[in-house]
C-alpha cells in the first residue's frame, strides 16, 4: 500500500509544503545595538511522512567544523526524496560564533542551561527557545562539536549506550571510535534523554579550525544515519571502516612545567607505561617524562607545546589488550578513508 503524502510541517509561523525546503528565522535574542538575533533554522519536508531529525552545530560558539558539516547537508540533501523531516541547525549559540569564543556573553556554556527557562538569563532563555521549538519536535538528533581550543579530537561518536536505538545510530554513522558517555547535568544530551529522544554527539577537530578529514566523515555519518532511519534511499557509505567500542577513557596530565615534546600523534595506540612526552624546562635542565596510565587509542591531545603541572595533555580511549589492534586498524582505515586535505 502506498504511504499518504506528507502535510505541511509547521515551524513558528511558517508552514513548510511536502517536498521542499525553507529556511525558518525565530526570534532569539538582541544584542546590546537593539539588533535583533535570530536562530536560522533550514528545515527540509519530505514528500513521505517519516521521522524528524535534528541536526545541529556550533553549541559552543567556536566550534566550527559541525557548522561547514550542515552546509554542505543543506546544499546536497534533496527533499523530493526525503522521507521525513531533517531540522538543520548550523549554529546554535550566534553569540559564540559572532565572538568566536565558545561560550555566551556572560561567559555562561549554552550546554549546561538545559531544559532552560523563558524567563531565565540569557543562556536558560535560548536553551528554551531551542527545547521547545526544536528538540520536543525530533525523533533523533545528532549533535555536532570539535574538540575546544588548541585540542584536537579523532572523529568519535559519544553515546549514552544504555539508549539502544542511540547505539544503532552511532554504529551507522561510522566513525573510528565510539565512547560510552553519560549525560552531563545541563546538556542537550541530558534534555534529549528525559524526553527520550535518541541522540548521538559527534566530536572531531578542534575548535576555531577546520578539519576536512572530519568535516566529510561527518557528512558521510549523518547521511548513514539517516538511510539507517530510511529517511534516505541507497546503501551507507561505510568506506571500510567499522567502529569500536570504549567503556571509558582518561585524560594523562603533565608532571612537570616546561615545554612538551611529544612522542605520540592523535589517534596512536599506546600501551600502558609508554612513554608519551618529555617536558622541559625551557633555560635547559633534567626533563619529566610523561607515561600512559593505560592501554588505548589517543583520541584527544593539546596542541600547546608548553604546560604546567596538572594540564590535560593526552586524552585516551581504553581498550583491552585484545581489542587495540583492532581498534588500531580501525582508525588507520578511517585516515585513509578521509585524506585531511580541501574538499
Amino acid at each position: 500500500m502506498a504511504r499518504k503524502p506528507s502535510k505541511p510541517f509547521l515551524l513558528g509561523e511558517i508552514s513548510v509544503a511536502p517536498g521542499t525546503q525553507e529556511r525558518v528565522l525565530l526570534p532569539a535574542a538582541r544584542l546590546y545595538s537593539d539588533t535583533p538575533l535570530d536562530l536560522h533554522v533550514e528545515v527540509l519536508h519530505g514528500t513521505k511522512p517519516g521521522p524528524v531529525l535534528l541536526v545541529c552545530a556550533a553549541i559552543h560558539g567556536d566550534e566550527l567544523n559541525g557548522i561547514e558539516i550542515c552546509r554542505r547537508l543543506i546544499q546536497s540533501v534533496d527533499p523530493q526524496e526525503l522521507t521525513g523531516t531533517l531540522l538543520i541547525v548550523p549554529v546554535v549559540n550566534m553569540f559564540g560564533f559572532i565572538q568566536q569564543t565558545r561560550y555566551l556573553p556572560d561567559r555562561r556554556d549554552l550546554n549546561r542551561c538545559f531544559p532552560g527557562s523563558e524567563r531565565g538569563a540569557l543562556g536558560s532563555r535560548l536553551a528554551y527557545l531551542f527545547r521547545t521549538l526544536l528538540v520536543e519536535r525530533a525523533n533523533y538528533i545528532i549533535d555536532l562539536h570539535t574538540g575546544a581550543i588548541h585540542r584536537s579530537n579523532l572523529p568519535q561518536i559519544r553515546v549514552n549506550m544504555d539508549n539502544e536505538k542511540a547505539v544503532e545510530m552511532a554504529e551507522a554513522f561510522n566513525s573510528p571510535v565510539i565512547m560510552n558517555s553519560k549525560d552531563r547535568d545541563g546538556s542537550l544530551r541530558s534534555q534529549a534523554s528525559e524526553l527520550n529522544i535518541p541522540l548521538i554527539l559527534y566530536e572531531a577537530g578542534e575548535a576555531l579550525r577546520f578539519d576536512y578529514s572530519a568535516i566529510r566523515a561527518g557528512v558521510n555519518g549523518v547521511t548513514n544515519v539517516m538511510k539507517m532511519l530510511k529517511m534516505m534511499k541507497g546503501r551507507r557509505t561505510r568506506k571500510k571502516v567499522t567502529p569500536v567500542f570504549a567503556q571509558r577513557s582518561v585524560w594523562v596530565r603533565s608532571e612537570g612545567d616546561g615545554l612538551v615534546l611529544a612522542k605520540v600523534e592523535l589517534g596512536q595506540t599506546v600501551h600502558r607505561g609508554q612513554l608519551l612526552a618529555h617536558v622541559a624546562p625551557p633555560h635547559g635542565g633534567e626533563h619529566t617524562c610523561i607515561y600512559s596510565i593505560v592501554s588505548g587509542i589517543v583520541i584527544g591531545i593539546s596542541n600547546i607545546p608548553v604546560s604546567n603541572e596538572g594540564e590535560a595533555l593526552f586524552h585516551i580511549a581504553c581498550f583491552d589488550a585484545t581489542e587495540i589492534p583492532n581498534a588500531s586498524e580501525m582508525v588507520d582505515m578511517f585516515v585513509e578513508a578521509y585524506p585531511d586535505r580541501p574538499s
